[in-house]
């Protein structure tokens, strides 16, 4: 039986969207954006890019360019362009800071629904989640008008019935008006599943705040949000800034500990420079409903096979086409109180990242939809740029491998000299050359967590929530030398998936929620390539081919096994504190997320007593 507990229907039609023909309307009410802060990013960023460049180019052309040192500079350019656009980001962010905080004009309040969509997930953990939320919800005083509605694709009929003993034991206590939907089929999974609505019943609703089976938003957050919106007729779409909750394994708190202690900057100067052009995450965001079914309805890409596929990564599309069709998209990292899961393990991790990635580089194709903003045309760019910089990294590897530990060792001349797509090196080009280089691109990497890091050392207040300036120091090198040793893996894994993407290989496997240690087969068939390339940098190293500054990658790659495992290692009780990679989440647990555990366990015990009643 498929049970369903819904409102009156109030259809609304939502088309699907042409990309070859842009709205007329596209700049409507969004006015024009000061400029001084996009060029506050990308004037820097360009200009510290080409600077490196030119001074490549002169050493090389010392002994004359070849067709493989213009690649080598076209790579070198393309992976540190990005580098110098964080940093500028970090930048704007700093400046941006000084900027007050303003609160939203009184208006007239909105009918708002909670939608969350769920496929297969834990029933107590989703309801519990709720149920703090609506709870929280009630205490506020700004005269929304809110409404649930738990929108499941959930296959397995057991779940299913665990979903409608939770929906019952929620609707008998909730504050506000309770919904549950199920559908037969997962046609078009979570953006069919959120079509289903709008077309259904979305017409009652001015707003639908989007929420992720692991979202979790205080009252004060969700009606700041609706306040937002209802103060700016032109918003099409606010997002807030989910901060990191839920993490108990090293993999999953070094995620949490560079998300608060670092995240906040690059938000900032995000939301500086991107203004009202900006960008969706596909949850913990408020949408004004009739914009959305009016300019973001998605169609159906026609492979070159002849096969139609969804669009996967379909957030940043649906704000890209928000923003053509004249609507504001907005982010507001300054709403505190958002909340979401993440991975556990490396292993979990690079699953979702591998849906990630092939949906980004799905974006590729839509670059030249007609109508689009530049700056939405940049994040669409940017998201599948993020997974192209791995393959880069990669072969950069490669080349500074092969470039050896000095002229004699350079594995590069062994080539035939007369073969004109070789290069020859000049003879500047040695092992300290690419210490160097090695040098300033780590630093530029890590630039934006140390410039976090020593404005809130400067802090006395904020430096206390991190446990204090000794504990604070401790855990930013851990989480430093985590991410640096985390990173090739990173490297290899997303390389892989960029050619499972292009290949048109991988599903769309919902994201495991529960951390899990793996055994050590899974962990070796999963990270074999990894081991033999560190093993192989390694045996480079014995040889004297390879340069000894290469040592920390090739260390990381061949102990990928290992790390692995210990990405899964509970940090509960670990001596000393700065190892735990405390912070304010986890040394003053918001109140919202214990309400949240409580409701969980509550919620669990009753569906466990509805089954043993129902035996």
């Amino acid at each position: 039986m498929i049970h369903t507990a819904m409102p009156p229907r109030a259809p609304l039609d939502m088309p699907a969207q042409d990309f070859a023909c842009a709205p007329a309307n596209s700049d409507a009410g969004t006015g024009k954006q000061d400029p001084i802060w996009r060029m506050a990013v990308f004037i820097p960023a360009l200009t510290i890019t080409g600077l490196v460049l030119w001074g490549l180019y002169g050493l090389f052309k010392m002994s004359g360019m070849t067709g493989f040192e213009y690649v080598l500079l076209a790579l070198i350019g393309l992976t540190f362009v990005w580098v110098t656009i964080a940093v500028s980001t970090v930048g704007v962010g700093l400046a941006g800071r000084l900027d007050p905080n303003r609160k939203p004009e009184p208006s007239d309040p909105l009918d708002v629904a909670l939608l969350v969509p769920v496929y297969n997930e834990t029933p107590w953990d989703v309801f519990g989640n709720a149920a703090a939320m609506l709870t929280d919800l009630a205490r506020q005083k700004g005269g929304h008008r809110y409404s649930l509605f738990i929108l499941s694709d959930t296959t397995d009929d057991l779940i299913a019935w665990q979903e409608w003993q939770a929906f019952e034991a929620l609707r008998s206590s909730a504050p506000f008006p309770v919904h549950y939907r199920r559908r037969a089929q997962n046609t078009d999974k979570k953006v069919g599943n959120l079509v289903d609505w709008i077309t259904g019943w979305g017409a009652s609703y001015e707003a639908m705040l989007v929420l992720d089976a692991d979202s979790l938003m205080t009252g004060r957050a969700i009606d700041r949000l609706a306040s937002e919106l209802a103060a700016d007729p032109k918003a099409g779409l606010i997002q807030s800034f989910p901060q990191l909750i839920g993490a108990n394994t090293l993999f999953a708190r070094m995620q949490q500990f560079s998300n608060v202690a670092y995240g906040w900057l690059l938000a900032e100067g995000l939301a500086h420079w991107s203004r009202t052009e900006g960008n969706y995450w596909g949850h913990n965001a408020i949408i004004r409903t009739r914009a959305f079914a009016s300019s973001a309805g998605l169609p159906h890409l026609q492979s070159m096979t002849g096969r139609t596929n969804m669009i996967l990564s379909h957030d940043f599309v649906e704000a890209s086409l928000l923003r053509r069709s004249g609507w504001r998209v907005r982010f507001l990292p300054r709403i505190s109180g958002s909340f979401e899961e993440t991975p556990g393990t490396l292993i979990d991790y690079v699953i979702r990242d591998r849906r990630w990635c092939r949906g980004n580089l799905q974006h590729l194709r839509l670059l030249t939809t007609r109508g689009l903003h530049p700056v939405s045309r940049f994040h669409l760019f940017q998201g599948a740029a993020a997974y192209l910089m791995s393959p880069a990294w990669f072969v950069l590897l490669v080349f500074w491998a092969l470039l050896g530990r000095d002229a004699e060792t350079n594995v590069i001349s062994y080539f035939n000299e007369a073969n004109p797509l070789f290069p020859n090196w000049p003879p500047a080009m040695t092992h300290i050359d690419s210490a160097i280089f090695l040098v300033v691109m780590y630093a530029m990497l890590l630039t934006p967590k140390i410039t976090s890091a020593l404005i809130i050392a400067a802090n006395g207040k904020a430096v206390r929530l991190f446990g204090g300036r000794s504990v604070f120091a401790g855990a930013v090198v851990t989480e430093l030398a985590l991410s640096v040793a985390y990173a090739p893996i990173m490297m290899i894994q997303q390389t892989k998936a960029v050619i499972g993407g292009v290949m048109g290989r991988g599903g769309w496997a919902p994201q495991s929620r529960t951390a899990q240690a793996y055994p050590m087969t899974t962990l070796i068939k999963f990270h074999w390539i990894e081991t033999l390339i560190g093993a192989l940098l390694f045996l480079g190293l014995g040889t004297g081919l390879v340069s000894w500054w290469l040592i920390p990658i090739a260390a990381s790659l061949a102990f990928s096994v290992p790390l692995s495992g210990l990405s899964a290692y509970p940090l509960a009780h670990i001596r000393p504190p700065s190892l735990r990679l405390d912070n304010p989440l986890t040394l003053r647990e918001p109140a919202i997320v214990g309400n949240a555990r409580t409701a969980r366990a509550e919620m669990r015990a009753r569906i466990e007593a509805s089954e043993i009643a129902a035996e």
